[in-house]
């Protein structure tokens, strides 16, 4: 159904039900009948203004996509999710136009429901208005407006003030695939009740068992579990988002785990730091020294997970064993020793999990990890790199790094020949699979034959771009705990501002990574060049201006005849500037070109709906324009965190498959020409 199609049939819908209810000798009674008219009113009122508007995108967002195959970017996103919401408002008025004179007819539900779509809609035009000034201030195409200041500010100040309640309640999830909804609505019910029970109890175990029984009010009251559930995002601090995600990592939660595919090998591996030498690329007669992680915490045992669907020769040798560290149960030994040994298999998977830099383990992971060792044949090694805010950056990447190393110098214990490598890794595992290739590139080890990084956080600024005006609604990134979560990676380096201080006491060895570039990475740093290395790579395409519609005599973001819903209280936002964002080892995309070159094949799968689609969009870009093969698949329907969802549903399943797919592609396939290779975006059913 084309846009005008859909908007002819919203007016008609609308018309009729607010002529039933309003009027005529079978006119319903009571305040319900009113609530009905009155939204139907409203939704007209806001279809109207929003129709010229959609119009305008449609005829223009085209120019910031990957390539004419890859139809991805997040003015696209904000144009399909306004028409998802339309599509939900036109389906709903129609089971009440089919139902309204049944006797079962629920008025005061159906009342509801159409308030809560109708704020939706509100909010979303609103969204529309802030990407129409940012499609006319930004320059170049860009999909980032490059500034902590100004529009970034102000976009920050509105998202912190708008009412976001009514996309949590009722509403939750209706841009996603149907088969998630469901899901999606347990975990804002879970998060409720545990937010209720925060702090009543000493261990995560205690709060989810406290949650149950609060639980079922805000199953039976959307209204009240979309309230609660913005002031919990609004105002708890990162360790009440630590404590929550960290749920999966109980003993409870683990047992979902155990109905996941079944391995021969899964091992909790404890690896102590120890520098060690690997030979250089370019002159494997010189070594490159490995030293182990130091920053923060000082030199501490690395942690890992060894996951392997067949026992290869090597995992069961005494050395490994020596490494195995206890979990409070049972270790995944004894098959393994009971089973007949594989050979070492060509190809190794090296892992690093998502969750904000902040929570979850490779145990989080696990489910589709097992299943992607089965179908490849071939042995993950999962990091479980130090979190912040106790070990903020750049702690994980040092270990990541370390990790990376090890498995390459000790291939014969885990399973592997040596011969392929690939990084993998979800969100805050992708930026890291990106920064530990370039870190290899700097001290001219070897690199990995590839890298699939899943929806990952490549810009940790708080630049404003369209997609991540999602995060208003989005109920897994809202921007008010995506903003904890980066202060958190650079809290202890916030008091640091010199350029040489930015990475700690140890900084030497970045300096000792950075022998490819140094002067390129401290200028990308300071103030005056920080917008210029992506700009650079953009070509210019003709914007229009601003709906007629907008203000454009002040700094009022909407027009004036339109204000969006506001809460009752704002989110504790602050607008966190300290330069180590702009570190391209924290935020990739802001790496001059020089750190660019080199790396390997990157293949990203990102999501069409989720807030950091336009931080893949324009990394691919970056890369294409330094003529690094790249790819970009953009799967539909579907939430940042789709791969630790991949049991819930078919179109999960089928996008983690797409991830293991790039991970083959990057195992079998010959040594890449320097040519730019470019993926049909993924459509799921």
């Amino acid at each position: 159904m084309d846009s005008k199609a859909v908007f002819s049939a919203l007016y008609e819908m609308c018309e009729e039900n607010a002529m039933f209810f309003s009027g005529g000798p079978e006119r319903p009674t009571g305040d319900a009948a009113q609530r009905l008219v009155d939204t139907m009113v409203t939704i007209q009122e806001h279809a109207r203004s929003l129709e010229p508007v959609l119009a305008g995108f449609s005829s223009i967002y085209h120019h910031f996509d990957f390539d004419p195959h890859v139809h991805a970017n997040g003015y696209r996103s904000l144009v399909k999710v306004v028409r998802c919401c339309l599509l939900h408002i036109i389906q709903k008025g129609r089971y009440i136009a089919s139902n309204r004179r049944s006797i079962f007819f629920r008025m005061a539900h159906s009342a509801g429901e159409m308030e809560a779509y109708c704020s939706a809609l509100c909010q979303l035009r609103a969204l529309l208005y802030l990407a129409q000034r940012l499609l006319h201030d930004n320059s170049h195409g860009n999909l980032f407006f490059q500034e902590e200041s100004g529009l970034s500010e102000s976009f920050l100040q509105e998202y912190a003030s708008m009412h976001k309640a009514c996309f949590y309640g009722r509403c939750v999830g209706f841009q996603f695939t149907p088969a998630i909804r469901p899901s999606l609505q347990s975990i804002t019910i879970g998060l409720v009740a545990f937010g209720e029970n925060y702090k009543k109890h000493q261990s995560g175990i205690g709060v989810a068992a406290g949650s149950l029984f609060t639980s079922g009010k805000y199953a039976l009251d959307p209204e009240l579990r979309g309230q609660e559930y913005e002031r919990i995002t609004q105002n708890l601090d990162i360790h009440f988002w630590k404590t929550f995600w960290n749920i999966t990592e109980t003993e409870v939660l683990g047992l979902v785990s155990m109905t996941s595919v079944q391995v021969k090998v899964n091992r909790a591996l404890s690896v102590s730091p120890e520098p060690f030498d690997l030979p250089m690329v370019s002159d494997p007669t010189r070594m490159v020294t490995i030293c182990p992680p130091a920053a923060h915490i000082g030199p501490a045992q690395i942690q890992m997970r060894l996951i392997s669907s067949e026992l290869r020769e090597g995992q069961d040798s005494e050395k490994l064993l020596a490494l195995c560290r206890s979990e409070g149960g049972p270790i995944s030994l004894s098959l393994g020793l009971k089973a007949k040994k594989c050979p070492p298999s060509p190809w190794l998977v090296v892992h690093y999990h998502g969750g904000g830099f902040v929570a979850q383990t490779s145990r989080s992971h696990e489910p589709y990890l097992k299943s992607w060792s089965q179908d490849l044949g071939a042995p993950l090694l999962s990091v479980d790199y130090s979190l912040a805010p106790e070990a903020p950056f750049p702690r994980a990447l040092e270990e990541c790094f370390y990790v990376y190393c090890w498995a390459i110098k000790n291939h014969n214990l885990l399973g592997w020949t040596g011969e392929r490598v690939c990084l993998a890794g979800d969100s805050a595992g992708g930026n890291l699979c990106i920064t530990v290739s370039m870190r290899a590139v700097a001290h001219g080890v070897r690199l990995p034959d590839g890298i699939m990084a899943a929806y990952p956080a490549i810009l940790l600024t708080m630049y404003a771009s369209p997609s991540r005006l999602l995060s208003l609604m989005d109920p897994l990134l809202p921007l008010s705990v995506l903003s904890r979560c980066l202060s958190a990676y650079v809290e202890k380096q916030v008091e640091k501002v010199s350029t040489l201080g930015l990475v700690r006491r140890d900084t030497a060895l970045l300096f000792k990574d950075l022998k490819q570039g140094a002067s390129n990475w401290i200028h990308s740093i300071l103030e005056s060049t920080r917008a210029s290395a992506v700009r650079d790579t953009i070509s210019s395409v003709a914007i229009p201006p601003p709906s007629s519609e907008q203000n454009s005599e002040g700094p009022r973001e909407f027009p004036a005849s339109f204000e969006p819903l506001r809460s009752e209280q704002c989110a504790e936002m602050k607008m966190d500037s300290s330069p180590i964002f702009r570190n391209p080892y924290m935020s990739p995309l802001l790496a001059p070109d020089q750190m660019l070159r080199g790396l390997p094949p990157v293949h990203i799968v990102a999501c069409a709906l989720d807030p950091m689609l336009d931080d893949s969009v324009m990394f691919a870009k970056r890369l294409r324009n330094v003529e690094q093969p790249v790819t970009l698949c953009v799967v539909d329907d579907l939430p940042h965190g789709f791969l630790s969802l991949s049991q819930l549903s078919k179109e999960t399943r089928e996008a983690s498959n797409v991830c293991l797919e790039r991970i083959r592609e990057i195992f079998t396939s010959k040594d890449p020409p320097l040519e730019i290779c470019s993926t049909l975006k993924f459509k799921l059913a």
